[in-house]
């Protein structure tokens, strides 16, 4: 599930009145099925000219440039996910991928989907704008690519078959705060390469990291917080390991499954 996914349950429970929780259940396939495939429309692409169309693209090639560093003093090599930025609706090899859904990677077809409308939603719904805020989300789902390399996501989703839903929520935080701690290891790394960061960019997101905290949306769209529900950890949590990676740019502190604190 995409970052933008709690921004669509923030958005329609708002809308609809009902819980976000089940927004999100619904909007990630409901418990782990195939996605149902419907009739759609093609995919609108932005103009070559897009300025958001560009900045993605510019930040994507940067991770590639540095987790292409980091795989290659592992001893291994990295390979690149492919970027697909759609209006709409659009195939993927995870069914059909929505622009309510926000960015999300696929791990069936390494590829990561990013509707540019989502940015707005950042900037205006989530109070959270500037350059690093949308580099963070990027960054983000490069790490759940990562995971992909690494076997992560895999075992994660055999593992899902045999859990609760509640004992699922736990694990599928810790793959999200992974994912984290890994933009963060990306930031570290692409400011010591090319010394991309300006004054205020941290900030930027860590605001963004804040914004999609589970706590944070659960109370403004219900009044409540119910941490046995969360899916991608508090805001604390999400600062706190986006924040361990940039600090420390070693992608091996990011070990969410073995903290005993997260």
């Amino acid at each position: 599930m995409g970052l933008g996914t709690i921004a669509v349950a923030f958005v329609a429970s708002w809308m609809l009145g009902i819980n976000p929780m089940t927004v999100l259940s619904l909007l990630s396939g409901g418990g782990g099925g195939e996605v149902m495939q419907t009739q759609q429309a093609p995919a609108a692409k932005p103009p070559a000219d897009d300025k958001d169309a560009r900045f993605v693209s510019v930040v994507l090639a940067d991770t590639e440039d540095v987790w292409r560093d980091i795989f290659k003093q592992a001893g291994s090599q990295y390979r690149e996910p492919k970027l697909v930025l759609f209006s709409g609706e659009t195939p993927t090899a995870c069914g059909t991928g929505q622009a309510a859904a926000g960015p999300f990677y696929c791990p069936g077809d390494e590829k990561i989907y990013i509707d540019l409308r989502f940015y707005q939603m950042l900037r205006d719904r989530f109070k959270a704008p500037g350059d690093f805020a949308q580099a963070y989300v990027i960054a983000h789902e490069v790490g759940h690519h990562v995971q992909k390399l690494l076997g992560t996501s895999d075992k994660v989703d055999a593992a899902r078959q045999r859990m609760s839903e509640t004992q699922f929520n736990q694990v599928s935080v810790r793959l999200e705060l992974q994912a984290d701690c890994y933009a963060g290891v990306w930031a570290n790394h692409a400011q010591k390469m090319r010394n991309v960061l300006e004054q205020g960019d941290i900030e930027e997101a860590m605001t963004a990291a804040a914004a999609v905290g589970d706590d944070n949306i659960q109370m403004s769209t219900q009044g409540t917080v119910a941490p046995e529900s969360f899916t991608h950890g508090s805001s604390a949590q999400r600062t706190k390991w986006f924040n361990l990676g940039i600090q420390s740019g070693d992608m091996n502190r990011c070990n969410t499954f073995e903290a005993n604190s997260l």
